[in-house]
């Protein structure tokens, strides 16, 4: 079965048919949907793991959980069109106990970088962290007060390529510094993109780090500070580039504010803001 204004997922002759036409702007388009869904991991019932066949289309699942990060709703909050918000929310936190976000963040993130001529695996990119305020939903385990920035919530590290696209992502308390939190972001960014030789970043990551960078993980550390005397936003090289990203997950209205009890979960979430921008620029 199709869905109207679309096509429906591989698993179209197991769940139940769907009606649903594409009313909202963030549901994935056609060619948005041919790109993600092969990099979606297959149900464990089709993978001979056991468990009940999908009662729902998968892509329906993907456009519910980009409604919610585009629009910043709770999930109970989910129009009626779509499936139970429970049934959402379930497969949202099982793709990300499977690492899923992750793995199709990287590939779709390979293919633009295939597309503008350069190589598939960033050799250099940009780190940098942003606070934002937290939700009363957020404990007082996994939050914290940012005193230069006066926020009480949690800090987003991120490391991007020289493109923008997003790598890797850390969620920490906002009274986190960040050349403390880049020692794991650092960790998570060699992991999941070995071949980054180089990196660019702010006077907030000299010190140690510099040579714990080194010696660690092979990577050079070089620190682009501001300009001497300067006042207000000026653009400074290569560090606009993972200024811009950060714009980028802040035009999902999710990522404005954390409301995510777990900071895995707002990870999560920034990954899906990264791949519905990442499939937006493919298509």
């Amino acid at each position: 079965m199709r869905a109207r204004g679309g096509q429906c997922c591989l698993l179209a002759t197991t769940h139940q048919p769907s009606s649903r036409s594409r009313r909202y702007p963030s549901d994935t388009t056609d060619a948005q949907w041919a790109l993600i869904e092969p990099l979606l991991p297959a149900p464990g019932w089709l993978a001979g793991r056991g468990g009940r066949r999908t009662k729902h289309c998968r892509r329906e699942l993907v456009d519910a959980i980009l409604y919610v990060v585009d629009n910043g709703i709770k999930w109970r909050a989910l129009p009626a069109d779509f499936p139970p918000w429970s049934t959402v929310y379930k497969h949202f936190a099982a793709w990300e106990r499977q690492g899923a976000t992750q793995d199709v963040l990287d590939a779709l993130r390979d293919r633009v970088r295939l597309t503008e001529g350069r190589h598939a695996a960033p050799s250099a990119g940009i780190i940098d962290s942003a606070s934002i305020k937290a939700a009363e939903t957020v404990g007082a385990g996994t939050r914290g007060f940012d005193a230069g920035k006066k926020i009480n919530g949690r800090k987003r590290h991120i490391a991007v390529d020289t493109v923008g696209l997003l790598i890797c992502v850390l969620v920490t308390g906002a009274d986190t510094q960040d050349r403390t939190a880049a020692r794991d972001l650092l960790a998570r960014l060699k992991h999941h993109c070995p071949s980054v030789r180089h990196l660019w970043a702010d006077s907030g990551y000299t010190g140690t780090l510099i040579d714990r960078a080194r010696s660690t993980f092979g990577i050079t550390l070089d620190i682009v500070a501001k300009l001497a005397g300067q006042v207000g936003f000026v653009v400074l090289h290569r560090r606009w580039v993972v200024e811009r990203s950060l714009a980028w997950i802040n035009q999902h209205r999710r990522c404005v504010r954390d409301y995510e009890r777990l900071p895995e979960h707002h990870e999560a979430i920034v990954r899906w803001a990264m791949i519905h921008t990442t499939s937006k620029r493919l298509t």
